[in-house]
């Protein structure tokens, strides 16, 4: 006999926590529901702003888990009188997403295909979404499914609770249980005919949420088994999933004993499938994988290691190896003809292979590297060994790089970039954050799919963070990353996975950090435009970079470097610099530091008539600083009857400035806008000497 069900009240089951993953066990509790005084409280809740503040007694006749839905829904600026979810209809994302999911979609084709032809006429549909709620696929009543098109509960449909609120979908993804969403407990008003229960999907491998399926229809449709029934289908799909990775699991090993023949017993030994995960381990140190482990395992099982490129040549496995398992051999693993794995052997006794020739090979691109940074002044150097030391280290991940504009900071990316370098081919990214708009910041950085905003590529992009896989991202000016921006790179940068924009979808990266900027970060914490945390992240280790007016006689090094450089690539002699040139380019303050004299230089190259080039050759704010004494040759007289006055007071000045200073040479220099070593050759030409304060 069939029970008739009042339609403003009725008896409902509540699905709270899952007590088995494995057996599904579930306990269920009777509530009362009531159709008018569930809309009432949403009305209610409305009204009440919930955007300030949750109250923490919900009604009775309202169930918690959908009360604090509604507030999430609320919060996240969820429209409530919305109609439907969002929907993807571009054939390219469609076609990424069924291949994204492949699996999945492999693993339910049976579920569905057994209960599709069972729903025909009982006004129910079954969908299956991804990880973020995306519908791949659905089955059912044909009449539900042309219904269910007009609140985009089809294949394109973005059903969590971030794009359309309390949902079964959504919510079920939020809480990871089995959950259903029953008529006026749906937050937008659009779908508040509907009932639907979702359960999610588990990768069997690591216990990740990968999916969710989910029974929908009209609010008559409403069972309390319904919950059980997509329950047990998730199961069951669990069950496809395990069956196929053992499947999988048997034929990658089949496949390295076939093309691994020296392998020996006592060798360790890691089989990771084709996103990276340990699949079999065999005679490994718990070390050697436990820095990317994901959760408690079986030993080494289900951890990620490592970002498999798509190609599989050995050069490229090679490079996407992490730091720590750079002492294994890798082979690629083919399946009919497709990269499906990889095996890392770790050999028992330290192997004879290519590692001494890659460090010989790393050791010459890090003094190449070295001698482009021209100068030997004490804090340069320290600077230089600084960097050096973070090259060689394989556990830090970032540098912070410090000084004024023009100073050479990226010669220390790229110097920390030939300390590191595994292969020919490790990628060095340069990005100036100063040169982006604020609008595409996200994009640059992390990368976006096909149509995830207007102007977005249809083929979609990746960000700088995937193109420096395997080698060094340098983040130029990285004081003018927006602060809304700064969170997501501090996640990155935690995580070692990035997320293109529109994709939920994790991909993992193997990046060395070199920051640099101008700007004092300190003060731009205290302002409130940079995140300390972000700070202290890419801060653990920082150098700075001194500028040229502190750098003595580096000025005469960088001029005779850029001299010869220009003229050599010009074909040219390089050009001879007389003594009154050279002390009022020693005196000069160098606001635009080597930039500015690499641009003087080649102005020079350019513009001086012969190759001797004097005094009157530089620019007036060059001379300026300088002695003067070839432009007082052309005016002796004038200089003679001034000259005695000039050197008093020049002497005055020298004093003063040491007084003030109390005898810091360095800060009197900088007092005085002049180099260290013209404040030695003037202190010794006036007899001037420190102690005499």
């Amino acid at each position: 006999m069939k029970r008739e069900i009042a339609p403003n009240h009725m008896k409902i089951d509540a699905l709270p926590a899952r007590t088995s993953l494995a057996t599904g066990q579930m306990a269920l509790s009777n509530i009362d529901y009531d159709e008018r005084a569930t809309m009432r409280a949403w009305e209610s809740f409305l009204a009440d702003d919930p955007k300030c503040a949750r109250d923490p007694v919900h009604p009775s006749h309202v169930r918690s888990l959908i009360h604090d839905s509604w507030h999430r829904s609320a919060t996240g600026g969820i429209n409530a009188q919305g109609i439907e979810a969002p929907l993807s209809s571009d054939r390219d994302e469609i076609e990424y997403l069924t291949r994204a999911n492949a699996e999945l979609l492999s693993a339910a084709r049976r579920s569905f295909a057994s209960l599709g032809q069972l729903l025909d006429g009982t006004g129910a549909m079954l969908v299956l979404a991804d990880s973020d709620g995306v519908l791949i696929d659905a089955i059912g009543d044909k009449k539900t499914l042309h219904d269910g098109m007009d609140i985009h509960l089809a294949i394109g449909g973005k059903w969590n609770e971030d794009a359309v609120g309390t949902n079964g979908i959504g919510t079920a993804l939020w809480t990871g249980e089995p959950t259903f969403v029953h008529a006026a407990e749906h937050f937008c008003a659009g779908i508040k005919s509907w009932t639907c229960a979702g359960a999610p999907i588990r990768d069997p491998l690591d216990g990740k949420i990968i999916g969710v399926v989910d029974l929908s229809g009209y609010s008559p449709i409403f069972r309390p088994h319904n919950t059980a029934l997509v329950a047990a289908t998730a199961r069951q799909i669990e069950k496809a999933l395990a069956e196929q990775q053992q499947e999988q699991r048997t034929r990658l090993l089949e496949a390295f004993i076939s093309s691994a023949p020296s392998y020996r017993r006592k060798d360790g030994l890691v089989i990771v499938d084709h996103r990276g995960r340990a699949i079999f381990c065999n005679n490994v140190p718990d070390g050697e994988t436990t820095e990317m482990m994901d959760g408690p395992m079986e030993p080494g099982r289900g951890r990620w290691l490592m970002n498999l490129p798509s190609s599989g040549s050995d050069a490229d496995l090679i490079r996407a190896l992490p730091a720590h398992l750079r002492s294994c051999h890798i082979t690629p693993l083919k399946l009919d003809g497709d990269l499906r794995g990889a095996a890392l052997v770790f050999p028992s006794v330290p192997a004879v292979s290519s590692a001494a020739v890659v460090h010989r090979e790393v050791n010459k691109h890090l003094q190449d590297a070295v001698a482009m940074i021209v100068g030997e002044s004490e804090a340069l150097q320290a600077a230089i060994d600084v960097a050096c030391r973070v090259a060689r280290s394989g556990s830090v991940t970032s540098l912070l790089v410090e000084g004024e504009t023009g100073v050479g900071k990226e010669l220390f990316a790229r110097l920390v970039h030939a300390g590191s370098r595994r292969t020919a081919n490790d990628p060095f990214i340069a990005m100036n954050c100063g040169a982006i708009t604020r609008d595409l910041f996200g994009s640059e950085l992390f990368g976006h799919v096909a149509g995830a905003f207007t102007g977005a590529s249809r083929e979609g992009k990746p960000g700088v963070f995937e193109l420096a896989n395997g080698g060094v991202l340098s983040l130029d000016e990285i004081g003018e990353l927006p602060l809304e921006i700064q969170p997501f790179l501090l996640r990155v940068l935690e995580e070692r996975v990035v997320h293109r924009i529109g994709d939920s979808r994790g991909r993992p990266v193997d990046v060395r950090l070199v920051a640099s900027t101008n700007r004092d970060l300190k003060q731009e914490i205290a302002a409130g435009r940079f995140r300390r945390d972000l700070y202290y992240r890419i801060g653990a280790v920082s150098i700075t970079v001194p500028p040229l007016r502190e750098r003595g006689e580096d000025v005469l090094l960088l001029i005779e470097h850029f001299n010869r450089q220009i003229a050599t690539a010009a074909g040219e002699d390089p050009l001879e610099f007389s003594r009154e040139a050279l002390n009022a380019l020693l005196s000069y303050g160098w606001p635009g530091n080597v930039r500015e004299l690499k641009n003087l230089i080649g102005r020079l190259h350019v513009l001086t008539r012969g190759r001797d080039v004097r005094l009157r050759d530089l620019p007036e704010e060059i001379t300026a600083s300088g002695s003067g004494s070839e432009a007082g040759s052309d005016s002796s007289a004038s200089a003679h009857e001034l000259g005695g006055t000039l050197v008093e007071a020049e002497r005055q000045a020298m004093k003063n400035a040491l007084a003030a200073e109390g005898g810091n040479l360095s800060r009197v220099a900088l007092r005085l806008g002049i180099s260290r070593p013209t404040l030695y050759r003037k202190l010794d030409q006036y007899g001037i000497r420190r102690g005499f304060i």
